[in-house]
């Protein structure tokens, strides 16, 4: 499947949300989206595109030399295909651009594809952040990547981006 990526634009928002929806208990709002693509100073959202729809997105904030994801996600369509693999695989790269050189992200612990995927790029469990999540009360499990631009190759095994 041909994925290409794209800086998150209004026009975007519409598939955004959908996914958004699709993917989280809580999902974010069309003003949260907004503030994130058109104020923040620190923000980076960009757009999975495949077969002319939006399959995924993901964002970060850079301040400093850090990068932290705020959210990943691949309509449920599009699961399964290495799309989330590649979105992340791209936030890195971005980040590693703008001068990042740690990344970090918090993940649900029942949320088990995304933890192995943070793992096969190099992220590690660091520390918890109890009841981090409000609509659930779940926990967040901290996961950092130290050393962005070296390492062993960015891609998972066995997947072409």
């Amino acid at each position: 499947m041909n994925v290409t990526f794209q800086k998150m634009c209004l026009e975007h928002l519409d598939e955004v949300l959908k996914i958004e929806e699709l993917s989280f208990p809580s999902p974010w709002s069309r003003s949260s989206f907004i503030y994130e693509i058109t104020q923040n100073q620190f923000a980076c959202y960009i757009v999975a595109v495949a077969e002319e729809k939006v399959a995924g997105y993901g964002g970060m904030w850079l301040i400093l030399d850090e990068a932290h994801i705020t959210n990943v996600a691949v309509h449920t369509d599009y699961r399964m295909n290495g799309i989330g693999g590649a979105l992340m695989v791209e936030l890195i790269r971005r980040a590693i651009l703008r001068g990042a050189s740690r990344m970090t992200l918090e993940v649900r612990p029942s949320n088990t594809a995304a933890r192995r995927l943070y793992a096969s790029l190099g992220f590690k469990d660091i520390g918890l952040r109890k009841r981090y999540y409000t609509d659930t009360n779940e926990d967040a499990i901290i996961m950092w990547k130290d050393n962005l631009a070296t390492g062993s190759q960015l891609c998972p095994a066995g997947r072409n981006y």
